[in-house]
């Protein structure tokens, strides 16, 4: 038998450590490689598309499996923000690990931007930067290309495709999660698709920051080094669309839940009239057998006594019968 007594609070307040030190870490690889490729490698070799969003996807899904059994592996405080919404993760549980996630994301900017961009006096750290920011119009991933023909991704653009990024990452999370917010099978592997496909989708637009996180981390540390768009300016967007998707698919999940306690409220309902109802119909079998072995005896007493009356009229008679005799023959003589 499963036993129910609650976990002890040492055991608990280190379980809650482990989870929370998941997120940190898996942020900070996370953040650290997105980072690294998308200074490094895009600005050496070309911002092919293909390669950001099978990259971003790899990395995802890498680190998800790598620590799925040490935390909830949210990595992303939208899907924290989800998860909190549909009581699949506790509030401190939550607060905790978004804090972790910004933590882990904070250190891996400053890795990139102070201990590994190479720089010169020809070379400096906006020229690395160019692809690895988050924005839109001047701070869009595709400005350089576009600005020479005069068009720009704007606003509405970029909280378009961020809404829906969000919408998948943040959909297929909770689908491969179970009510306590643990890994299902095939967790990575859905999350690793999720990020690479919406990846693919808003990337030329924002640079696909799909992660709150992912978008403040370099722009903190990066705000400072002389680039086209000041990241910091347009940083609201990368959060408010990724939460703004998150209350989008826990809303219909909330509903849902709601709809299932309000039938099961009912169903305990029907079940406790069902019972009264039975235990009324028992009690009221009882007393009319009682009633019934009650009237059984009752004939039986009246017919005695009926008998006895009735023997009783019949000696009455007689005697004033005789009586009546007597005193007519009184009478004659």
């Amino acid at each position: 038998m499963e036993s129910t007594r609650p976990e002890p609070a040492s055991t608990a307040t280190a379980s809650l450590l482990l989870r929370v030190g998941g997120e940190l870490v898996g942020s900070f690889l996370i953040c650290l490689g997105i980072y690294l490729f998308s200074t490094i490698g895009l600005t050496l070799y070309g911002p092919y598309l293909s390669f950001v969003a099978i990259a971003t996807g790899l990395i995802y899904g890498a680190v998800t499996f790598m620590l799925g059994r040490v935390c909830c592996c949210q990595f992303n405080p939208a899907v924290t923000v989800a998860a909190m919404l549909v009581s699949k993760t506790r509030l401190l549980d939550g607060v905790l690990a978004i804090v972790a996630q910004v933590l882990g994301a904070l250190a891996a900017g400053a890795l990139t931007v102070k201990a590994l961009l190479p720089t010169s006096d020809a070379v400096t750290a906006s020229q690395w930067m160019s692809y690895a920011n988050n924005g839109f119009d001047n701070g869009s991933f595709s400005y350089g290309q576009l600005n020479q023909v005069g068009v720009s991704f704007g606003i509405t653009a970029a909280i378009v495709v961020e809404v829906m990024a969000g919408l998948v990452i943040v959909g297929t999370a909770m689908r491969l999660t179970d009510e306590r917010g643990q890994a299902r099978p095939g967790y990575a592997l859905g999350m690793g698709v999720a990020y690479g496909a919406a990846a693919a989708v808003a990337a030329p637009v924002t640079g696909a920051a799909l992660n709150p996180v992912r978008a403040t981390g370099l722009a903190v540390f990066s705000a400072g080094e002389g680039l086209t768009q000041n990241p910091l300016d347009q940083l609201w967007v990368f959060w408010i669309c990724p939460i703004l998707a998150a209350a989008l698919v826990a809303l219909p999940m909330i509903v849902a839940q709601m709809m299932v306690s309000a039938r099961a409220e009912r169903a305990a309902v029907v079940a406790d009239d069902d019972e009264d109802d039975a235990s009324f119909e028992s009690e009221l079998s009882d007393v009319s057998d009682d009633e019934t072995a009650g009237n059984g005896d009752v004939p039986e007493s009246d017919a005695d006594t009926s008998v006895d009356e009735q023997a009783d009229a019949e000696v009455g008679e007689q005697q004033a019968d005789a009586q009546t005799d007597a005193n007519d023959g009184v009478e004659r003589d």
